[in-house]
């Protein structure tokens, strides 16, 4: 079961970053600016963060099979739509109802797994649900360059038609349509969200404009987006029966590895292969595929990495794992800006594998604190919580790195992205990934030790 909401995850998580290595050429056929396609990104990622907090209720009401299933055949068609987009205001509907059914995939699949696993089995079942969050974000560079090169970037969204199909087989065969009993649907809350996220998504990524009007009203949205996402949290707390519960937040390692910490480590995970294929295009002028294949030690280092990162945590603890993790990740993207192709080969290499491996870890343990402490009857608003903070960090980290982008080249009135934008962006990237061990390091020294098998848990309860 957990290998088919896997298939699913992988094909929604490679969606959201398959597009990077296309940007350069959809932005010459749609005749905009490459820094305003990372819209096609951010617009997904919030979409479905908007969506994400009605998958809780929907799932309840229609049955966790039946919402799977539809989510797939709307990302499907959605999909078609990308591919045939003629212009970019249809391509960005087209991302945003992607969006909108991977929002449905997320949380309802994480529930399937933790409804079926005990606590201390949930290491291992969650393991396989982290395989896409690793691999895909690395493969969609280097695999949306080489179908750019071969094919065109249309056929990037063309091919997640079959994957969706075989995934609705599979899920509808062996995953169980469970159903419970809801109330009225909190429609104040779902807009209050759902509006607060939309306000959220546009200015950050208008304040990577380089127009100051457009500036100015990136802030004027970020504000107005506090100023909903406040209203949106105390009406949480004051109706009966809220679309979002909220009761998870009060677990200090769930908030750490959702909120705080959490957001900052899947921000700086997202923004990472946003910037670096772009790098590796503009500022060296590398093909699409060329760029894409300088990720491929990037991406063998994840797999390699996930092979031993369970006995790492085991054998520390997830505590000592989360923040070594985020200082490491933290030094290892801020080397990446010092990367230079076809030049210094070992130490390209090394910065890219060290890169990797600390990302695996990072994202790994992040992973597996979320639910450490989560009682039984918390797991399925907490998934909603988990799926909508993911959703958050991951689209906040394409734009803050556009934004950096972007800053950097008005300071020094270049033409176009120069090296130096680069590596600045990638420091100040790296400088935000390990500031997220202040937060893990507050966590108390035995978190998650029944989840990892930590040997302080095994002493504890040896006879």
């Amino acid at each position: 079961m957990s290998l088919i909401v896997a298939i699913a995850f992988f094909m929604e998580t490679l969606d959201a970053t398959i597009i990077v290595t296309a940007i350069p050429q959809m932005a010459l056929d749609f005749g905009t600016d490459a820094s305003r396609l990372s819209m096609g990104i951010t617009v997904y990622l919030m979409a479905a963060a908007g969506c994400v907090t009605a998958s809780g209720w929907l799932a309840d009401r229609l049955g966790t099979r039946t919402l799977f299933c539809s989510a797939l055949g709307l990302f499907a068609i959605s999909s078609l739509i990308c591919g045939l987009a003629p212009n970019f205001p249809t391509f960005v509907i087209g991302r945003a109802l992607q969006g909108a059914s991977a929002s449905m995939m997320s949380p309802v699949g994480r529930l399937v797994v933790l409804r079926t696993s005990e606590k201390k089995h949930l290491m291992k079942s969650l393991s396989a649900l982290i395989w896409p969050g690793l691999i895909a974000p690395v493969l969609g560079p280097p695999l949306g360059g080489w179908i750019t090169d071969t094919a065109s970037w249309h056929w990037i969204f063309f091919v997640n038609i079959p994957i969706a199909a075989l995934a609705m087989l599979l899920v509808a065969r062996y995953i169980p349509n469970e159903t419970r009993e809801t109330g009225a649907f909190d429609g104040k809350g779902f807009i209050l969200t759902a509006a607060a996220l939309l306000c959220l998504t546009s200015g950050l990524d208008l304040l990577a404009m380089r127009d100051f009007s457009l500036l100015q009203l990136g802030i004027l949205l970020l504000a107005i987006a506090s100023v909903l996402g406040w209203a949106a949290l105390r009406h949480m707390r004051t109706v009966e029966r809220p679309l979002v519960q909220l009761d998870a937040l009060k677990v200090p390692s769930f908030f750490a590895s959702s909120v705080t910490g959490g957001i900052l480590s899947r921000a700086t995970i997202s923004a990472t292969p946003f910037l670096l294929p772009l790098m590796f295009q503009l500022a060296f002028g590398l093909s699409a595929l060329e760029a894409g294949g300088m990720l491929m030690l990037y991406m063998l280092a994840n797999l390699a990495m996930k092979s031993v990162t369970n006995p790492i945590i085991t054998r520390l603890g997830l505590r000592a794992t989360l923040v070594s993790g985020s200082l490491l990740a933290g030094a290892s993207i801020a080397l990446c800006g010092f990367i230079v192709p076809g030049q210094h080969i070992l130490f390209n290499g090394a910065v890219l594998l060290l890169a990797g491996c600390a990302r695996s870890l990072q994202l790994t343990s992040v992973t597996m604190v979320n639910f450490a402490d989560i009682t039984p009857d918390q797991r399925q608003p907490a998934s909603v919580l988990a799926s909508l903070t993911q959703q958050i960090g991951m689209g906040a980290g394409v734009a803050i790195g556009a934004l950096l982008l972007t800053l950097s080249q008005m300071t020094h009135k270049a033409p176009a992205f120069e090296l130096i934008d680069f590596r600045l962006a990638l420091g100040i990237t790296g400088l935000l990934s390990a500031s997220a061990a202040i937060f893990y390091i507050r966590l108390d020294p035995d978190v998650g030790d029944e989840v990892s098998g930590h040997a302080r848990y095994r002493r504890r309860i040896s006879p």
